[in-house]
């Protein structure tokens, strides 16, 4: 069974919600759904994310 897990703002205690977030790194931009505070607007960066999906953008933009 695959629970959801419901996480809120540490600055705003709100629920946040599935948001498409731009980010930038060295000049270049790309984008994810990540969950984020609809108030506040602050984003929850997983372990999973930024050691998957990020960290391979990442290697991608620096041997270019």
């Amino acid at each position: 069974m695959n629970e959801e897990k419901s996480w809120r703002c540490a600055k705003c205690g709100t629920e946040l919600v599935p948001t498409n977030v731009i980010f930038r790194y060295m000049g270049r931009s790309f984008s994810h759904e990540v969950p984020a505070c609809p108030d506040c607007g602050r984003v929850l960066i997983t372990k999973e994310l930024a050691q998957g999906k990020m960290a391979e953008v990442e290697a991608l933009m620096e041997d270019k």
